[in-house]
């Protein structure tokens, strides 16, 4: 049975006019719903801003070392996915369709770089190091910049653009959990 929805998904994704429905048909199960690719972004934005939260009321409650390294750690997984899949994928794409508003991929690189560090600083550290909490709240603040400029700037002139946002969407996504399963590997 799943092989038949895949297939019938398939079908109807390479129609040279897709209907609407046909992305929400009551056979396929949520797990096989792919959001589009800025859909994919924007929850996986909502869901490390939410770790994040976690993290700050256990700084605020003296939570033990170990609940707050493994928030922290999360968060460091889940962004690594994320940006490598838009330094992949989502970029690329963008950079493509933006044309003179490209410098906004060049800037979410950069901010890619610079929290890149601050990952790799926090993975190698441990919450009883002396800026443990700073750099994960620094982390947190970059994002939130990020996001802002991601959310209020490029999505809504790549949502405006030709870019076939679902199929980018299924890449990113299928991307995403090729790098969680081996991030799940390694531990």
């Amino acid at each position: 049975m799943p092989t038949t929805t895949k297939t019938s998904a398939k079908a109807s994704k390479d129609a040279s006019t897709p209907k609407p429905a046909a992305r929400k048909t009551s056979t396929r199960s949520k797990a096989d719903a792919t959001p589009n690719a800025i859909d994919l972004l924007i929850a996986d934005h909502k869901e490390v801003k939410a770790l994040f939260k976690d993290y700050d009321k256990l700084v605020k409650s003296e939570a033990q070392t170990e609940d707050k390294q493994t928030i922290a750690l999360q968060i460091c997984t889940m962004l690594t996915a994320h940006a490598t899949v838009e330094e992949e994928l989502f970029y690329p794409a963008a950079r493509r369709v933006l044309g003179k508003d490209e410098d906004l991929v060049d800037e979410a690189d950069v901010e890619h770089a610079s929290c890149k560090e601050l990952i790799a600083q926090i993975e190698e550290g441990a919450p009883d190091d002396p800026l443990y909490d700073a750099k994960v709240k620094v982390l947190g603040e970059y994002i939130d910049h990020h996001v802002k400029e991601e959310e209020g700037e490029m999505f809504p002139k790549v949502r405006k653009s030709d870019l076939d946002l679902d199929a980018l969407g299924e890449d990113m996504a299928d991307r995403k959990a090729e790098l969680l399963g081996e991030d799940a590997e390694k531990h």
